[in-house]
C-alpha cells in the first residue's frame, strides 16, 4: 500500500486538495469493490501551527508535516494567492521536511502553482518542470535553474512531477493512477472523472499578462511603445530608436525584469492580439494576421503553432464565441 501525503499548506485551493482526494478514493472504491488490497493509504499534512487549531479536515486526521512517518508520494496543491513571495514565506517551514521526505525516497508531485513551493525547495534545479501557463513567466524568474515547459500539461523527472493549470491536474493525477496500479485502472479513472487522455500540451489556454510589477521606466517605456505599435513595426529597433539608452542595455534589463526579450515581448504581444481576433470576430484569415502585425501568412501560422500549440484554424474552432 502507498502512503500518501497530501499537503494542506497555507493558502492552499480546495478545488485542487478536493480533485487530488477524490480521484485516489475512487481508485480504492474500485478495489474495495474487488475484494483487492487498496492500493493507497491517505495522510493530509499540515504544519503543527495548523493542526494546534484544527484536528482534521476533509474527513481526516491532519498530521504534522514534520512528524509524519516516511512516505511514498507527497502531493502539493495549488495556491489560491497570487503573491506567491508571501505565500512561499508562509509555507517555507514545509520545505526542509519535504526535502527531507524526498532525500530518503519520496516522491513528490505538484499542481498547478504548487510547483512554487517545490521549486523553492532547490529540489528541481535542474530538472524539468511546468506550472499554470499564466504564471510561468513569474516562476522562470524565481527559479532561472529549472528547466521550466511552459506549454507541457504533465512533467516527471525522475521522481519529481508537475502539472499545469486547472484540469491538467487531472492528467497528472491520471499519470499517477496508470503508474503505481496500471493502464487499467488509469482508463477506468479517465472514463469516471471524463478526462481527455491525450492532452498533453496548456499552452492554447495561455493568456499574456506581461510584468508591471516594477519600477524601471525604462522597460516601462519599451512595453507601452510595443503594445502600442506592435501592428505598425518590423523591428525592436524602430520601437526602442527614441529611448535613451542602447539596444544592448535596454535588451539587458527587459530581460531581466519581464523574464523575456523584448523580441520575444512583441511576439507574444502580436498573437495574444491574434488570439482575440480569433475568439471575438469574423474576420477572414488575412485580415487578422494584418492585424496582429504580420505580413507573411506562413510565418505567422508557423509562430502561432509554435507560441499556441495549434493552428489559428483550429484554435478559432475551439475558442470563438459564437
Amino acid at each position: 500500500m502507498k502512503q500518501i501525503g497530501v499537503l494542506l499548506s497555507k493558502n492552499y485551493k480546495l478545488l485542487s486538495v478536493a480533485a487530488i482526494l477524490e480521484v485516489f478514493e475512487t481508485v480504492n472504491k474500485f478495489y474495495a469493490t474487488a475484494g483487492d488490497e487498496l492500493p493507497f493509504e491517505l495522510n493530509l499534512l499540515a504544519s503543527h501551527e495548523t493542526i494546534e487549531n484544527q484536528k482534521e479536515s476533509f474527513g481526516y486526521q491532519l498530521q504534522s508535516i514534520k512528524d509524519v512517518k516516511q512516505l511514498d508520494l507527497i502531493l502539493i496543491p495549488a495556491f489560491t494567492s497570487d503573491n506567491m513571495h508571501e505565500t512561499l514565506q508562509a509555507n517555507r517551514l514545509c520545505v526542509p521536511h519535504l526535502i527531507s521526505q524526498y532525500n530518503n525516497g519520496a516522491s513528490i508531485g505538484t499542481f498547478c502553482t504548487g510547483a512554487f513551493l517545490l521549486g523553492a525547495s532547490g529540489l528541481l534545479n535542474g530538472k524539468i518542470a511546468t506550472t499554470h501557463v499564466d504564471a510561468s513567466d513569474g516562476f522562470a524568474i524565481a527559479f532561472p535553474e529549472v528547466n521550466l515547459k511552459a506549454d507541457r500539461t504533465v512533467t516527471q523527472d525522475g521522481r519529481l512531477y508537475t502539472s499545469g493549470g486547472a484540469t491538467s491536474s487531472f492528467h497528472l493525477l491520471l499519470h499517477l493512477v496508470q503508474e503505481f496500479c496500471g493502464n487499467e485502472m488509469a482508463i477506468k479513472i479517465a472514463k469516471v472523472f471524463a478526462i481527455d487522455m491525450d492532452r498533453d500540451k496548456q499552452s492554447y489556454f495561455s493568456t499574456f499578462q506581461p510584468s508591471r510589477n516594477h519600477n524601471d521606466e525604462l522597460v516601462a517605456s519599451a512595453q507601452q511603445k510595443i503594445e502600442s505599435n506592435y501592428h505598425d513595426v518590423t523591428t525592436i529597433e524602430e520601437l526602442i530608436k527614441d529611448i535613451p539608452s542602447s539596444r544592448r542595455n535596454i535588451v539587458r534589463r527587459f530581460k531581466q525584469v519581464t523574464g523575456i526579450t523584448p523580441i520575444e515581448y512583441l511576439q507574444q504581444t502580436r498573437i495574444a492580439a491574434a488570439k482575440k481576433l480569433l475568439e471575438r470576430t469574423g474576420q477572414q484569415m488575412t485580415e487578422i494576421i494584418f492585424n496582429s502585425g504580420y505580413s507573411d501568412p506562413k510565418a505567422f501560422r508557423k509562430v502561432f503553432k509554435k507560441s499556441v500549440g495549434m493552428t489559428p484554424s483550429q484554435y478559432r474552432e475551439k475558442f470563438q464565441v459564437r
